[in-house]
């Protein structure tokens, strides 16, 4: 009659954890299955959760570790992009600085990150440069594409790969400089025919905050044309020395105008970049501290439960033999 009344109680309390095959029991707990064990061991689901917990403490000092190197790098490279903004202004206040313009020839050159883990500013670049060829678009008109960064090219090549002109990856696998900007510049003079050329990039403001920017330098022939309409400064008042003829100053200025304007664009992006890769490590790092508190009341909950279910057992077993 006991040992009636013990499976009785046992049937009651533990039927959901108590496998009727001990073989069946030792291999799905040592041989990994895809469907879930609902008769095994009970340490089985505190394991998982302990399993989980280190890896959101791992992922955690990973953010952690890779917030501290964007700070490092943002502070680097604040100072160098806020000196460069001097470089192109002189140039704004002469050529002028005229996005719409209205030309046939249009050339989107995007600026983007060559690694991701940074927030939504390579998609902004993105869709900033999608919206500039949409707009300048016509049935005589021609709009290519100028990649800079590997995240932009990604992207753009899926719908607009017949519209890319050249595609540049790689450019912070070095220090950024003025003479590795301007080569990439002079490239772009060489390979592409251009009216006016569209640079779009992030302008760094602060460490959560970037203003997606277009900047606009037009070729010699339409900055005299458009000088002649009186859409520009007067050129014609300034001296010119030496032999060399207005065509050809407008030429070198054009020129050096692109480069000066990309320099800037290319380190303004780079600050950028590493200052929404910082705001995003940081947002990652909380979030893994919340998901690792509610894994630990999750562990403490289930821990406990089994222990009560222990207890339970034992002295359901207890009463059953005494009675």
């Amino acid at each position: 009659m006991a040992m009636a009344a013990l499976r009785r109680e046992g049937r009651r309390f533990a039927t959901p954890l108590i496998s009727p095959n001990p073989a069946n029991v030792l291999r799905s707990s040592l041989i990994p299955s895809e469907e879930p064990v609902l008769s095994g061991v009970r340490c089985i689901s505190t394991q998982v959760v302990r399993n989980r917990m280190k890896s959101v403490k791992n992922i955690q000092k990973i953010t952690k570790a890779m917030k501290m190197v964007a700070a490092s790098k943002l502070r680097a490279i604040q100072t160098r992009a806020e000196n460069s903004r001097g470089l192109w202004q002189p140039f704004t206040a002469l050529l002028g600085d005229t996005p719409s313009v209205d030309v046939k020839k249009n050339v989107v050159v995007t600026i983007s990150a060559d690694k991701g883990l940074c927030g939504g500013i390579n998609s902004t670049s993105v869709k900033i440069s999608r919206a500039m060829h949409k707009l300048n678009s016509g049935p005589e008109k021609e709009n290519k594409y100028v990649v800079l960064g590997e995240k932009a090219k990604a992207q753009l090549v899926r719908d607009s790969k017949k519209d890319i002109e050249l595609i540049m990856t790689e450019l912070q696998k070095n220090p950024l400089n003025y003479t590795q900007v301007s080569v990439i510049a002079d490239d772009i003079l060489k390979n592409v025919e251009f009216d006016a050329l569209r640079i779009v990039y992030n302008k760094f403001q602060s460490v959560v905050s970037f203003l997606p920017t277009v900047s606009t330098v037009l070729s010699p022939e339409v900055v005299e044309r458009e000088a002649q309409s009186g859409k520009l400064g007067d050129l014609d008042s300034y001296e010119v020395e030496g032999a060399e003829t207005m065509a050809e100053v407008l030429q070198n200025l054009t020129e050096f105008q692109f480069s000066c304007v990309m320099f800037n664009a290319v380190l303004e992006n780079a600050t950028s970049e590493q200052g929404a890769r910082m705001s995003a490590m940081d947002s990652s790092s909380r979030n893994a501290g919340d998901m690792l508190d509610r894994l630990t009341l999750t562990y403490n909950r289930t821990r406990q439960a089994s222990i009560t279910t222990e207890l339970i057992e034992i002295i359901s077993g207890a009463s059953a033999l005494e009675g």
